[in-house]
């Protein structure tokens, strides 16, 4: 089934300079959810920034189901939600979740990326 993204691939400008890959849900490309849940892991692959954003509510089924995510490069992303955009430079570990009532992120420390695999 092919999916209908809710911003098209033309309207796509690049507000970041970085073509750097990353992981995301349909949550967030398909449904417009805001991005409320990020972290960034090591890269798996060299053109990959590191960075998996989630809406914050998809279950563990959802996940499994590998159907409901893919690789977008992080300029998509930032298209889909500017607010990320301040946090991209953060190292490796770095793990921010926005509750509902919430325009900005808070920064969950001890978190461990591994913990997510």
């Amino acid at each position: 089934m092919a999916k209908t993204f809710l911003i098209p691939a033309n309207k796509i400008r690049q507000i970041i300079d970085s073509n750097a890959g990353c992981l995301a849900t349909d949550r967030i490309t398909i449904d417009g959810s805001r991005v409320g849940w990020m972290y960034r892991s090591d890269a798996s692959r060299p053109e990959d920034s590191g960075w998996r954003f989630f809406a914050g509510d998809e279950s563990e089924s959802y996940m499994a189901d590998t159907s409901n995510h893919n690789v977008y490069s992080v300029n998509t992303i930032a298209k889909y939600d500017p607010s990320i955009v301040p946090y991209l430079d953060s190292p490796v570990g770095s793990a921010y979740e926005r509750l509902p009532d919430m325009q900005d992120f808070i920064r969950v420390d001890g978190w461990d990326s591994a913990d997510s695999a």
